[in-house]
């Protein structure tokens, strides 16, 4: 099997213990994770062969951030070490009526002043078969989204499938450039998109058709019109009952079919953040390993679901976990 490559920023994850507030910490615990390289650390997990492509500042930091996901099972070679800092943030995991909270420390960057020069793409992809990134890592600065189109161009010069998580995050365009013409350009490369119909609107001003019964196959239609490309739009729909229990269904349009999954039921969450990048995953997974869509996207929701009774950003699962899910066994009875 060849290599899915995920491309994005590593930050350093800090939280406190328990269910603890900021005001009460004694003490932070330290994970690492971003939106892409999530993607490629559950994969690693899942037995397909991933590599995760970012930069991190030549120190300590930067070095236990590499090592964490080559631990993992991620290939890190493609790593460049310039800059001076590694980017942080800082999560107050919520429960029952509290939300969790997270606070950014991601200004100056080592990965928002990279080099694109530093990365020669060809020879990154040279054995792989996926390229998957994030709207997040094109939204630091400017040369991170030049890095991003020379990623996605390679990827379309050698035949490679590319998909994106549309992600669309308001308070992360700050370098002049709106979302919504750096993220055009950079979607027409891809075959995958996971859009919702409010990222679909607030990126390419795509909304419902007036009386449409299914307002996702509408946006997910129109923007497959827009850009030819993509064959798949995908997304999960979430039901937040509290901070500690929310359903998770799937949905997905290519063209011709609508599908959809059961609504897993989640109580209690143990640690949601990282749930849509375990979607990805699964659904990248299930796409290599699958013969439809219907089973792809299933594996890609059971993954999900998983995902949010792990702690830290990665999908830490086996395919066999998934399995069971997908099977309906989802009592949590005592193995042993």
């Amino acid at each position: 099997m060849k290599q899915v490559v995920t491309f994005g920023e590593i930050m350093m994850r800090l939280s406190p213990p328990l269910n603890y507030r900021f005001a009460q910490a004694q003490s932070l615990e330290i994970t690492y994770g971003g939106g892409d390289a999530n993607v490629g650390a559950s994969l690693a997990g899942l037995g397909v062969p991933a590599a995760h492509v970012t930069c991190f500042p030549n120190n300590d930091l930067g070095r236990a951030a590499a090592q964490q996901f080559r631990a993992l099972g991620v290939n890190m070679d493609a790593t460049v070490y310039q800059g001076d800092r590694l980017g942080l943030y800082f999560l107050e995991v919520g429960a029952g009526m509290r939300p969790s909270k997270v606070v950014y420390d991601r200004a100056n960057s080592a990965f928002a002043n990279l080099d694109p020069a530093a990365f020669n793409w060809d020879e990154i992809l040279k054995n792989a078969g996926w390229l998957h990134w994030t709207g997040i890592t094109p939204a630091i600065s400017a040369s991170t989204a030049e890095a991003t189109r020379q990623a996605i161009a390679a990827a379309r010069r050698l035949g490679i499938t590319v998909s994106a998580d549309v992600n669309y995050r308001r308070n992360l365009w700050q370098y002049g450039q709106t979302a919504q013409s750096v993220m055009s350009e950079l979607v027409e490369g891809c075959d995958i998109v996971v859009c919702s119909e409010n990222d679909a609107e607030d990126l390419f001003g795509i909304v419902p058709e007036p009386g449409t019964d299914n307002k996702f196959v509408s946006v997910a239609r129109q923007v497959m019109a827009r850009f030819p490309q993509i064959k798949q739009v995908i997304t999960t729909r979430r039901k937040t009952h509290s901070a500690s229990h929310n359903g998770l269904k799937g949905i997905y349009y290519d063209g011709k079919q609508f599908l959809e999954t059961v609504t897993y039921d989640i109580n209690p969450i143990v640690d949601r953040i990282g749930g849509g990048d375990a979607f990805m995953a699964g659904f990248i997974y299930g796409s290599l390993n699958y013969d439809n869509p219907q089973q792809a996207l299933t594996f890609g929701v059971a993954a999900s679901a998983l995902k949010h009774t792990v702690h830290g950003d990665i999908n830490l699962v086996t395919v066999a976990e998934v399995e069971e899910i997908m099977k309906g066994n989802t009592s949590g009875r005592l193995l042993r």
